[in-house]
């Protein structure tokens, strides 16, 4: 398989004691269950060992003939008590986790659906999907059918069933059985609860997606890297080198009005030290029509620009792809018109094809020791001037030359910026956006605000720094995307 067939992620979890404490709801219901027919239930003991499915339980306390009406029986009561269920420590950032990873959560789980969808609908869950009535060979057969990574589960049969699907396997000790007792069973991982599991998700499709990331690159041969500089062309300009040396990579930086000086400086550094070849093209964004009119589809024209100049570079060198530094989390964005453009060009995307999100990147790039690991993000100077106010090199001269004066003033007054925009409203109005926990110290330094002479009024932005804040203004960005 390769990186760029890797199947969507798919995390399944059980239910009870791993994602719920259902033991008060179940011995609510089997003590009913014991006084209405007169049988003794150990019900401490029922729910000690909460897994198997409910008709193999019921066996062991009614004869075999008598088990079907006590399943229905159990079943018609069970709902009257499901509000007395416990969200287990870790579950909602767990499931969150998964949903920021891109993936889908699936619970498969040995109790019956009704039950089940009843107990996450009371919980609040959103899944994806929930498989019922599954046990054993049933899991891991549900866990093989959606092409699962990771399933998570409190007993020891969730482990086997996970082991058996080839998956990795998180077993977690909030149920009846050890953290012996899961490793036996085929646990890749045992936690005491779901608290730890996001950093462990993380870690184990960290690991996964750089080698597909390494998969991918090797499958291409050779390749230009559009180099921006920034923390993601440059993680993967790196491991283009790793992995394929510097013969068969070449970093390219488009030199524009649109690029700040001090950006091309740092890209020069960053190549040179490894040792790969560096060609520095001019690109002219300003002589095509869509980009100076600055719609919602600007980027669209830039991204154009740029692989229309790089791509005939490549050819000229004998490289047939030209790589972006897309990722992961830009693949979902709600708005990216220039993945658009540098798709229909034939742009490769090898950070997007092995599923990198962008903190994953930064985790490898420290881990490689990058300086790039955490370097605040850099859009382009036009990414400051508000859609519909015509782009002009003039304009874009004055947005870097009051960054780099405000930027300046805050380090000087002691006040550690790292995420700054000045955002060109017209009619020389300007926003200024910093991190948001720097915001009320900004505010209040009128001082250094007024030192931004090329803008009549300036404003600080309450809610602090946002990546692509300018697309919150367009009434329906979806049409440029």
């Amino acid at each position: 398989m390769t990186a760029a067939e890797l199947p969507p992620l798919v995390v399944g979890f059980d239910l009870d004691m791993t994602l719920l404490d259902t033991r008060p709801v179940i011995g609510a219901v089997y003590h009913l269950l014991a006084a209405e027919t007169g049988t003794h239930i150990d019900v401490d003991t029922v729910v000690g060992r909460l897994g198997p499915p409910l008709a193999d339980e019921l066996a062991n306390w009614f004869p075999a003939d008598q088990v079907p009406a006590v399943v229905d029986r159990y079943r018609e009561i069970y709902h009257e008590h499901i509000g007395a269920q416990q969200v287990l420590p870790g579950v909602v950032d767990s499931l969150a986790a998964v949903r920021a990873q891109h993936g889908s959560a699936v619970v498969i789980t040995a109790k019956h659906p009704d039950g089940a969808r009843r107990h996450l609908d009371a919980a609040g869950f959103e899944v994806a999907e929930l498989v019922g009535s599954a046990w054993a060979d049933g899991k891991s057969a549900a866990l093989v059918e959606r092409s699962a990574t990771v399933y998570v589960g409190d007993h020891t049969a969730d482990m086997a069933a996970g082991r058996a699907a080839g998956v990795y396997s998180v077993g977690v000790t909030t149920g009846g059985c050890t953290a012996e007792e899961l490793t036996a069973a085929g646990a890749d991982v045992v936690l005491p609860d779901l608290t730890g599991f996001p950093a462990v998700l993380d870690d184990v499709l960290r690991e996964r997606r750089l080698a597909a990331l390494r998969a991918r690159l090797a499958e291409l041969g050779s390749l230009v890297v559009a180099f921006s500089g920034g923390a993601d062309s440059a993680f993967l300009l790196a491991e283009a080198v790793r992995v394929l040396g510097t013969e068969n990579v070449v970093a390219a930086t488009a030199i524009s009005p649109s690029l700040p000086a001090a950006e091309l400086a740092a890209a020069r550094e960053f190549a040179a030290g490894l040792g790969v070849r560096h060609l520095t093209p001019g690109t002219h964004e300003m002589r095509r029509e869509g980009y100076r009119a600055n719609a919602g589809d600007r980027c669209y024209f830039c991204k154009a620009e740029l692989l229309d100049t790089v791509g005939p570079l490549a050819a000229e060198l004998g490289i047939e792809h030209v790589a972006t530094g897309t990722n992961a989390d830009d693949a979902v964005a709600g708005f990216r018109p220039g993945i658009r453009a540098a798709f229909e060009r034939g742009a490769v995307t090898p950070l997007r094809d092995a599923g990198l999100t962008k903190s994953q990147i930064r985790y490898a790039s420290r881990e490689l020791g990058l300086a790039t690991w955490d370097k605040p993000a850099a859009a382009c100077l036009s990414s400051r001037i508000a859609y519909g106010i015509q782009i002009s090199p003039a304009k874009l001269r004055r947005v870097e030359r009051a960054e780099t004066t405000l930027r300046a003033a805050l380090v000087g007054a002691g006040i550690p910026v790292q995420n700054l925009r000045v955002r060109d409203l017209g009619e020389d109005g300007a926003r200024v956006e910093v991190d948001a926990d720097l915001v009320a110290a900004v505010r209040d330094r009128s001082d250094l605000l007024a030192e931004l002479t090329d803008f009549d009024t300036v404003t600080v932005d309450p809610r602090g720094f946002r990546s692509g804040a300018m697309n919150e203004l367009l009434p329906n960005p979806e049409v440029f995307r």
